[in-house]
């Protein structure tokens, strides 16, 4: 029986990734009528949940931080691909959606799966745990990352509005491009232990100790069928998209609101993974996806949308306004005390979700 469900499990993950990108090629660029969209919505879920499948399968094989760094590049990549595809179509607001892409990726990651992450654990664990040196060092690439990148253009001067003139948006592509460099470099080989989940006592956990590690063959399949299911979840989320702005402009909200649903929907298998973590115990994988992937979102970015900005016609406006550079703020400060610690209680994750409904909230209501 066991044998069974496991064959069964295999099957649907294998099959499902490839179904999503085959949906995906036949819907591309058309008008979906809603019994299609009922579909491609069905197929998008399951793509998500294949996609945290494949990518456990391949955190379990090359172990922290590798696993959580896998996933969170890889949607990353294929996040900038889709905006730089839609920014080249072109259009009024292709000009912020880098920037919007970006800052909802950081609110949602920073604040929404940082602090459903620390809720579960803790509401589970009675305390959540984590290292303090590791998740201190992320944050903080984070923060200078978005400063430069999002919260700078607001004041520059050499060219009007909040857009980098052409010198200082190659600075800040480069900059990106180090600082990622860096810290991956950082969590991968020189202080890897910082970024490995810890006991209660602070003792290293080794993930490798009670489950076989998958072969090679099977690693590496995973990685593949990882890409297909995130290439699905990604292309599958754009052709909803018009159905999302009808809905949306139905109900009267501000299109923002658009952004935000297909943040949520492209880092829905990163989410999972971080909350799977997180009832484990594994605080520290949670926040290695929520903070590597605020990192990747902007550390791959800008640099990407820096080089379309050489043939793209419209202005790149990267700028924050005056509310989400608040929000920003308010994120790092409260982000830096929960950190420091390396413990937290359910108070911390709740104050997180307060201010990612903070951020939802304006984006309904700006």
């Amino acid at each position: 029986m066991i044998t069974r469900l496991r064959a069964l499990t295999t099957a649907w993950t294998t099959v499902v990734p490839a179904l999503a990108v085959v949906l995906l090629i036949l819907t591309w660029g058309r008008s979906l009528p809603a019994a299609v969209v009922v579909l491609v919505t069905v197929v998008l879920a399951g793509s998500v949940l294949a996609a945290v499948h494949h990518a456990e399968v391949v955190a379990h094989r090359v172990g922290e931080p590798f696993g959580s760094l896998v996933l969170a590049i890889a949607v990353t990549v294929i996040e900038v691909a889709l905006i730089v595809t839609l920014m080249v179509d072109g259009g009024s607001k292709s000009a912020t959606l880098a920037r919007d892409t970006v800052f909802a990726a950081v609110m949602i990651t920073c604040n929404g799966v940082v602090g459903l992450s620390l809720l579960v654990a803790s509401l589970r664990h009675r305390i959540a745990v984590f290292n303090a040196e590791g998740t201190g060092a992320a944050l903080a690439t984070v923060a200078t990352l978005a400063t430069l990148s999002l919260v700078l253009p607001t004041f520059t001067t050499s060219k009007p509005g909040p857009q980098f003139s052409g010198i200082q948006l190659t600075f800040a592509a480069l900059s990106s491009l180090i600082l990622y460099g860096l810290f991956v470099a950082t969590q991968t080989v020189r202080h890897r232990d910082y970024f490995l989940p810890i006991t209660r006592h602070g003792e290293v956990i080794n993930s490798q100790s009670h489950a076989e590690r998958p072969t090679a063959r099977k690693a590496w399949t995973s990685l593949s069928l990882l890409g297909l299911a995130l290439v699905g979840v990604v292309g599958l989320a754009k052709g909803v998209s018009p159905t999302i702005e009808s809905a949306v402009a139905a109900a009267g909200l501000h299109h923002a609101v658009v952004g935000v649903i297909i943040a949520l929907l492209v880092l829905l298998p990163e989410t999972i993974a971080a909350l799977r973590s997180a009832r484990r115990d594994r605080v520290q994988t949670s926040l290695n996806l929520a903070l590597g992937s605020a990192m990747a979102s902007i550390g791959l970015t800008i640099p990407a949308v820096a080089l379309a900005s050489v043939w793209l016609p419209g202005p790149l406006v990267l700028g924050l306004g005056s509310t989400h550079m608040l929000l920003l703020l308010l994120t790092v400060v409260v982000a830096s005390l929960t950190v420091v610690p390396g413990r937290a209680t359910p108070l911390q994750g709740g104050v997180h979700l307060v201010i990612f409904a903070a951020y939802l909230e304006l984006a309904i209501n700006p």
